[in-house]
């Protein structure tokens, strides 16, 4: 790589002198188990010119992170993961650096999102202290001391300049110097013991009070600096076996909290980062409330970032409850700051607890302002909370059902919460299966298809809705798979609802288990409203009429399974594993088989089926399904197959015979009178076929 710094400024060569070039790795966070596999994270280059020292990052791409500018012409520089130390002619400088921060963003991909957060690369950086030497001439680091050698000449020793005051800084007030203070003017090596980074950081907190209320800006960035320290001790290899491993883990959560308590209480454009540095912390929403809201009734003004934190927080699904006192706290803040999130905020399950009076004005006082169909959901929420359901019905009256079904959208948390990660019905949900179950269905169809519940959440709810096992399908989620069906347009989920839906119905009538509840829908409503539910063609209706007597108890099942499979929508091949313990249930079977076989090309085999099963339907299946180029079918297997089974049945089928019958007035139609005279049986009563034949033949004379 080469680096071209911006020399425009100095004119002599000297001014442009390079000096102090180095290479600083940092490596991956140490975790237990890890501590002795060091790996490279990222590569940090420092160098500097009498005047201006540059760090950059060699990555990737080689990027510029910080650029330092001395006082005074500085002699060398050192540069750690935590400080740059510099000597001039007269002093020891030590600023901060931005290793640490970028080093976080190279080792992990959430930060700078709502999850975790962390002060910017760009961050202007510090002069931290500034100490007085004579003569400083080398330096270099080990561990945690500065070693320093300079030379003191004959006229710097007149007078030896008093320490400055202390400033925020790593090193200890105190030096060790090998030689005598009274000794002759020569070399001398100091070992300069730095302060602990918790010592520190404690030190930099305190400093950043003073700032509080008058500099907001000054206060964060005190704050970050101070988070960037303690990041960068966590992030050093030998941190696992520092004696300050839990002060460091306790230091890094409490700097969470204070820039969170920051960009919380003042008026800042990074107010969104309160919520990453919160979580981070640790610390609960109880415990934000107590740091942030005063615990008398007084009137307080709050900004944007807490608002921020406490929306994201109470619209995610957090295993924190808070108690009757703060929850309505929370609904007078939002009253005040957000009033329009109050019908959201209600929902959270940490709003549990909430008093529904109380939440009721509220939003009653908000209704004046912004009505909307979530806002009177949760009012009936509220109101099914107080055990008020003449409110409760007042307020669903207030629009169709069609409407109420999409506002759910705007709010799923009014149906189902999660509770550890489990979906919980809600109280409203629960109300909605015994009084609406349509509406119920319809709002989770709404929920499915805008993408607010995924398939095997909806199961799982309707499953724990209506308190099932998890091997036990109840009605409501079959009524919703059927209504899903209507509308679903995605083809890898149609599929798996087709599956879902023909499982279920298979279930019921080999177990002869009626549903619990009376289905929403019945075969008829699905064939009008659901493309992917067919009429039931004649041949079925034909074979089931003179069906057992026991199949009408399961009629409605039966019925939309065939319904199903008479449409051109469920794939037969990945459906014949879940068919199987109907194929040889009597005449249901058969025709599940029949139409199995038909929809998979297998002609002749379902007319196998119906010929030894049920033969007079098989001439309404051939002239419902032996058409266009299946046509030939009539006369190559139908008629055949017909003939050889009436000879060997004789006088016995008539059905047989009336089959037959029909079949050759068919032929006689389609065929040459060569070519159906060649298909008769030589053996044939002529009494029986001469009829076809003159049919035939006239048909050609016509022709």
């Amino acid at each position: 790589r080469r680096f071209t710094p911006d020399q425009s400024p100095f004119g002599f060569c000297e001014e442009t002198k390079l000096h102090s070039v180095q290479l600083l790795p940092v490596y991956q966070t140490a975790h237990e188990g890890t501590e002795n596999k060091r790996e490279l994270l990222s590569l940090f280059c420092f160098f500097s010119l009498p005047h201006v020292g540059y760090l950059y990052s060699v990555g990737k791409l080689v990027e510029l992170i910080s650029t330092y500018q001395y006082s005074e012409k500085s002699e060398q520089a050192v540069l750690t993961p935590q400080f740059l130390h510099v000597i001039t002619s007269e002093n020891l400088q030590c600023f901060t650096v931005r290793c640490s921060a970028a080093a976080a963003r190279d080792e992990d991909p959430y930060i700078d999102t709502t999850v975790k957060a962390c002060p910017p690369v760009a961050l202007d950086v510090c002069t931290l202290r500034m100490q007085l030497f004579i003569g400083p001439r080398a330096i270099c680091h080990f561990k945690n001391h500065i070693i320093l050698l300079t030379k003191a000449d004959t006229e710097d020793i007149t007078e030896r300049r008093k320490p400055t005051r202390r400033m925020l800084s790593r090193k200890a007030d105190s030096t060790k110097s090998r030689t005598n203070s009274e000794s002759e003017p020569g070399w001398n090596l100091y070992i300069i013991d730095t302060v602990s980074t918790v010592q520190l950081y404690r030190e930099m907190v305190d400093y950043s009070r003073t700032y509080e209320n008058v500099k907001t800006e000054s206060c964060i960035h005190l704050l970050s600096e101070a988070h960037l320290l303690v990041r960068a001790a966590i992030m050093d290899p030998h941190y696992l076996k520092s004696d300050e491993k839990e002060e460091l883990l306790r230091a890094f959560r409490e700097s969470c909290a204070f820039l969170g308590d920051c960009y919380s209480r003042f008026d800042t454009k990074d107010y969104h980062l309160a919520l990453p540095y919160y979580r981070m912390s640790g610390l609960s929403m109880t415990e934000v409330l107590k740091r942030l809201v005063s615990e008398d009734d007084k009137i307080q003004t709050y900004e944007k970032g807490f608002i921020f934190y406490l929306t994201h927080s109470l619209n995610e699904d957090l295993n924190e409850e808070l108690s009757k006192e703060s929850a309505n706290k929370v609904l007078q803040i939002f009253c005040l700051a957000d009033p329009v999130q109050l019908p959201h905020i209600l929902c959270s399950p940490c709003m549990r607890n909430v008093c529904p009076l109380t939440a009721m004005k509220y939003l009653q006082k908000v209704e004046k302002i912004m009505p909307s169909v979530v806002l009177t959901l949760t009012k009936a929420f509220m109101a099914l909370k107080m055990g008020d359901l003449t409110m409760y019905e007042h307020e669903m009256d207030s629009y169709k059902e069609t409407i109420l079904a999409c506002g759910f959208i705007g709010q799923p948390k009014l149906l189902r919460q999660h509770k550890e990660g489990i979906v919980m019905p809600t109280e409203f949900a629960v109300h909605l299966k015994e009084m609406q179950p349509g509406l119920l269905v319809a709002a989770t169809v709404a929920l499915h298809e805008n993408s607010k519940i995924e398939l095997e959440e909806a199961d799982t709810f309707f499953k724990m809705l209506c308190s099932s096992s998890e091997n036990t399908v109840p009605q409501l989620l079959v009524d919703f798979w059927e209504a899903l069906l209507v509308v679903c347009s995605r083809e890898e989920i149609l599929q798996e609802l087709l599956l879902r839906v023909t499982s279920q119905y298979v279930w019921r009538i080999s177990m002869k288990q009626l549903p619990e509840t009376k289905p929403l829908k019945t075969t008829e409503d699905l064939i009008n409203s659901c493309n992917h539910f067919g009429l039931i063609f004649p041949w079925v209706t034909s074979i089931m009429s003179v069906g057992s007597p026991s199949d009408k108890d399961y009629h409605e099942d039966i019925s939309k399974l065939q319904s199903l499979l008479c449409s051109q929508s469920i794939n037969i091949a990945s459906a014949l594993p879940v068919l199987e313990p109907l194929t040889e249930a009597g005449n249901v079977g058969l025709t599940i088989r029949v139409l199995c076989s038909t929809r998979l090309g297998k002609y002749e085999e379902a007319i196998d089926h119906l010929l030894q099963r049920c033969p007079d339907a098989a001439v309404l299946y051939a002239q419902h399904e032996l058409k266009d180029d299946n046509r030939v079918l009539w006369w190559n297997k139908l008629l055949p197959e017909l003939c050889k089974r009436s000879r060997l049945a004789g006088n016995d089928c008539p059905v047989l015979i009336s089959s037959l019958k029909e079949t050759l007035s068919v032929v006689a139609m389609e065929l040459e009178l060569r070519d159906f005279l060649r298909l008769l049986p030589e053996d044939g009563t002529a009494a029986f076929f001469l009829p076809h034949l003159l049919h035939c033949s006239q048909r050609k004379l016509l022709t």
